[in-house]
């Protein structure tokens, strides 16, 4: 994507692009035209006006970057033939996933810009004060999570504020993290504000949405600029509190089963506090692939599964790393069949053997007839090299069997972005805070919610940070939250990020069942013949560089970054 996407943006901003309301606009995301001032008249106008706010600008990101991104380069996941650059820790100037990324990230800043420009330019007598600020608390909120992406991928980035300022000169000049990082709080501080405490509709962010994401914030801000051992205190009591404060007064609550997060239909359950919104469209609507979860089509594992014709996943399987953090599963460096009583592992990942009720599988009989029964995820034969611990999560099967609400690339299942689960690590980790370990009794009651939850016994050992980092990926696995973790911890300590990752196994294994049918162990054998099975972060290739298109377009973004001028502040 060229640098003139910021002048395109502008140019959208000038004319008033908007999107028009819809019944629910979540159901069926409004249809892009072009309005003139009288658009915003009704508070119902104005927030149709932040739909697209919660999908298609994140269409990029959500389809060809996020699980790159956050699990193959975080480390829980592999590819044996494809992506390579990520499975290997050397994603360059020219790899898709930074292209996708840095792109995607800027559409939702310039059009959280634009809305927010709009608002304040056409906003009539007959919206109320609350549901403009709402309105408003929405795109900033949608901006800091782009920029939050952004500053942990790419480190120094240009701040954009207003898209027109830079029409007649599209040379930026990137911004220092820690200004970047003041840009986002303060951002998600007007949300928490003045977003409503209660959801406008299924899936509209609330003030505790935004409230969660200062929790993630500030742990993060915590390391900026320490040293292991040094967090400031002042970030960490601000991340407990804030996500004591989701925890105990959203009205919000863990599913008690885990599985039930990702089996669908799951959309804004009573755990989420931010899911990007998804419809399926039927083939011919002008909103079919912006409204559907296209992402579904990139990690099905084959058509058997899928049966839309879009089963690419198949060499995306967890990373041996990943599969070392169920406790239990294996044993001996995989020689003796082992299990886990972690319930987490199935909801996530298929091993041979593992059955999912409701995401059918056409086989055939004894006599050769085609019949649909539930998946069981197939032996691997005389092949085992060829059997991967395929991806589970966020896999709901074929259309046929989901009442026709799916096809190829064509998926209506949300994308989690901030669950309450991680409110209860946050607070953890944020009370155990600069301490090797914890035995504080709210830090071990929050940290148990969600390990009990997934069928564990209550851990009763001190807390540790790996405790917590370890629970956290296991937690999050398959949801971008891996890459990210390994971030914060780098901003403090990153020689033990770099270790963390350097002593993860990313290369291909084999995986055999005990028995079939019905396996209850497996053993797991690492391929002989693979090279690679280490990556190697170190200072120079732990960011991501910025696209070269764009670096060709906008030489001045090799520049040094430059301090940001907030002005007023708000």
């Amino acid at each position: 994507m060229k640098n003139y996407k910021y002048i395109y943006v502008a140019l959208l901003s000038i004319l008033g692009l908007t999107v028009s309301c819809s019944e629910d606009f979540l159901d069926r995301p409004p249809k892009d035209r072009l309005v003139d001032a009288g658009f915003y008249q009704t508070d119902d106008q104005l927030l149709s006006g932040t739909a697209p706010l919660y999908s298609a600008v994140w269409k990029d990101y959500a389809d060809k970057a996020n699980f790159k991104l956050g699990d193959i380069r975080g480390g829980t996941l592999y590819r044996a033939w494809n992506d390579r650059d990520a499975v290997e820790f050397n994603i360059t100037a020219v790899s898709d996933a930074s292209e996708y990324a840095y792109r995607a990230f800027y559409i939702v800043i310039g059009q959280s810009n634009l809305i927010m420009n709009n608002i304040n330019t056409y906003a009539g007598s007959g919206v109320t004060e609350a549901v403009k600020n709402h309105a408003l608390g929405e795109a900033r909120f949608m901006r800091a999570t782009a920029y939050t992406h952004l500053v942990m991928n790419f480190g120094a980035v240009p701040i954009i504020e207003n898209n027109l300022d830079h029409l007649n000169n599209p040379q930026l000049r990137r911004n220092n993290v820690e200004d970047v990082w003041e840009f986002i709080l303060r951002d998600y501080e007007f949300a928490a504000e003045n977003l409503s405490e209660i959801s406008l509709a299924d899936g509209r962010l609330t003030s505790y949405s935004a409230k969660g994401m200062l929790a993630r914030t500030h742990l993060t801000l915590a390391g900026l600029g320490a040293s292991a051992g040094g967090r400031d205190q002042g970030h960490l009591d601000k991340a407990r509190d804030y996500a004591a404060d989701v925890i105990n007064n959203s009205g919000k609550s863990l599913l008690s089963n885990y599985a039930d997060l990702f089996t669908y239909p799951y959309d804004n359950g009573n755990e989420s506090l931010f899911e990007l919104q998804w419809s399926y469209s039927p083939k011919g609507s002008s909103t079919q692939y912006e409204a559907s979860n296209t992402m579904i089509s990139q990690i099905n594992p084959n058509n058997e599964v899928a049966a839309n014709g879009d089963g690419w996943g198949g060499d995306l399987s967890a990373s041996w790393w990943m599969l070392t953090l169920y406790d239990g599963l294996i044993q001996d460096d995989g020689a003796t069949p082992g299990f886990t009583l972690d319930q987490r592992l199935k909801a996530t990942f298929m091993l041979p053997g593992f059955t999912y009720p409701g995401v059918i599988q056409t086989v055939k009989d004894d006599e050769g007839n085609n019949v649909n029964q539930d998946l069981v995820v197939a032996d691997p034969g005389e092949d085992p090299y060829q059997v991967f611990a395929s991806i589970k999560k966020y896999v709901i099967g074929r259309g046929a069997y989901l009442e026709g609400d799916a096809d190829a690339q064509d998926y209506p299942n949300n994308t989690y972005m901030l669950r309450l689960a991680e409110m209860y690590l946050i607070y953890a980790e944020a009370v155990l805070g600069n301490s090797g370990s914890t035995t504080d009794a709210a830090a071990l009651t929050a940290f148990n919610a969600v390990h009990m939850r997934a069928g564990l016994p209550e851990f009763e050992d001190p807390l540790t940070w790996d405790d917590i980092f370890e629970e956290r990926v296991r937690e999050f696995a398959m949801e971008s939250i891996t890459w990210y973790d390994l971030v914060r911890l780098h901003y403090y300590d990153p020689s033990e990020a770099y270790d963390i990752i350097n002593a993860q196994d990313r290369g291909l294994f084999a995986i055999e069942p005990n028995q079939w049918p019905d396996p209850s162990a497996w053993t797991f054998s690492k391929t002989p013949d693979q090279a690679f099975r280490n990556a190697t972060a170190n200072s120079g290739n732990f960011l991501i560089p910025i696209p070269a298109s764009e670096m060709s377009q906008s030489p001045s973004l090799a520049e040094e970054p430059e301090a940001y001028d907030f002005g007023d502040g708000e």
